[in-house]
């Protein structure tokens, strides 16, 4: 079965698929054109942009995924993911995975179904983050977290570089307070179109 990369990051986190259909309830919403403009840089959609993640850190296990075709409003990927850069921030059809203004401490409420409530926080703005891709400045990081019971919460850590995309996402359940990695993806290479190409990374790791 394929899932979207914030499928693979967020099904633990949300126990469905990203590419469902429905909406996410708008919460303390502004925007501008300025606005729109620097989100959209976080996560660059063009037809023919590609990611290639690492998996668990593993150099033997990697998942790739390539924005194929534009449809209704939403840019589809390879995995069966449809991302969309509006008013708001960056969103899926279900919720909003990043929202101005990227500050830290920034939060929103994401309602993807009657019995499900994702909080959302960035936990960082500004900051180099790094992967087997290499080191990037400006990056912006990102916690959802998902109430399953009294005693357990799916955590969904996702870091986002200015004109590449998503560089890291862990996955994490906490449980009596406790956090315990579940799945972990790293960038391993990208490949965007030519406008849409950043700088090169200050520093590449050896993964």
């Amino acid at each position: 079965m394929k899932h979207s990369l914030f499928s693979v990051g967020s099904a633990a986190l949300v126990s469905l698929a990203l590419a469902g259909s429905g909406c996410a309830k708008h919460v303390e919403a502004e925007s501008s054109a300025s606005s729109i403009a620097s989100l959209s840089e976080y996560y660059p959609l063009a037809v023919g942009n590609r990611w290639t993640y690492r998996v668990n850190g593993r150099d033997d296990k990697a998942v790739t995924v390539e924005i194929v075709k534009e449809e209704a409003g939403f840019f589809l990927d390879s995995q069966g993911g449809q991302l969309a850069v509006d008013g708001f921030g960056l969103r899926d059809p279900k919720r909003y995975l990043l929202r101005g203004p990227l500050e830290t401490g920034r939060s929103w409420t994401n309602v993807v179904s009657v019995s499900s409530t994702e909080r959302y926080q960035i936990l960082q703005a500004g900051a180099s983050c790094e992967a087997p891709a290499g080191t990037f400045q400006n990056c912006v990081q990102v916690e959802g977290r998902n109430r399953v019971d009294t005693r357990t919460t799916l955590i969904n850590t996702m870091t986002f570089a200015p004109g590449v995309g998503m560089v890291r996402v862990e996955v994490a359940a906490e449980h009596d307070g406790q956090r315990v990695p579940q799945t972990s993806l790293s960038l391993e290479s990208f490949q965007l179109r030519p406008a849409a190409s950043p700088p090169a990374p200050t520093s590449p790791t050896a993964g």
